[in-house]
């Protein structure tokens, strides 16, 4: 946990990738991500129109929009300034999201989902963060050589992700100019509630992602279907820290 703690403190002394400044106020939040899969895929953007504010810009690449599913394990999570708690600061995690700017024009990212196995983390995400967490069960597993993953919403039939990952490629940061950064390399996050549209700022070090592949089973967990062939890339770790929500513009 002291480890943890530690990297994630130094994390901002990493900066050069970043596509704008670190914000001038203290984060206020640490985790770290393991095991974690990132599978993209192209979607109209009139798809995905209706569950987003109309304050965001959807941002596309090669002429698409993208959704991504990010299945991941969360570890080290705590305050800034204190360790973290053991049983409540590790917990699974799977987001659906997609790439968005806003009128001020800084890209981050837009969550339709993010379920996790964690119901304190769910409630409290819910209510400083405004994000749409879900209760869920899901495994994560990482044996060094794959990632299996399975995760089921409760409350809510039908909205299901399973798959099986490897890693493909050699390990490397993106280059600026490239889909995968374009894709991961996103140091905000959005929401929408209170009558307002509000900003996270995050920050962590550069992406380094291998090439994967990925043997998709069930595939209904996104707000709108998904189908095709995935593009998979496979990290092994980032240490994370995050800003407070702040005000954007109001709805």
């Amino acid at each position: 946990m002291l480890e943890a703690a530690a990297r994630q403190a130094r994390s901002v002394d990493e900066t050069a990738h970043r596509p704008y400044p670190l914000p001038s106020n203290r984060w206020t939040m640490g985790q770290t991500w393991e095991s974690l899969v990132f599978v993209h895929w192209p979607v109209d953007a009139d798809v995905m129109r209706p569950f987003l504010p109309r304050e965001l810009e959807i941002e596309e690449f090669d002429g698409s929009a993208w959704v991504g599913i990010v299945p991941f394990r969360i570890t080290g999570l705590r305050a800034r300034g204190l360790l973290p708690i053991p049983g409540v600061s590790a917990f699974n995690e799977l987001n659906v999201r997609t790439c968005v700017r806003a009128a001020d024009g800084k890209p981050g990212v837009w969550f339709f989902s993010l379920d996790a196995t964690s119901r304190l983390a769910v409630q409290a995400a819910r209510w400083r963060y405004l994000l749409p967490y879900f209760d869920a069960r899901m495994v994560v597993d990482d044996d060094g050589e794959r990632v299996a993953v399975e995760c089921a919403r409760l409350g809510e039939s039908g909205r299901l992700f399973s798959g099986v990952f490897r890693a493909t490629g050699e390990a490397r940061v993106s280059p600026p100019d490239s889909r995968e950064y374009f894709l991961v390399e996103r140091y905000c996050l959005y929401a929408e509630g209170r009558h307002a549209l509000w900003r996270a700022e995050i920050h962590h070090p550069a992406w380094v992602l291998s090439k994967g592949e990925a043997e998709i089973g069930l595939n209904s967990i996104a707000p709108f279907p998904v189908s095709g062939d995935a593009l998979c890339h496979v990290a092994e770790r980032q240490d994370v820290v995050v800003w407070p929500l702040e005000p954007v513009a109001s709805v």
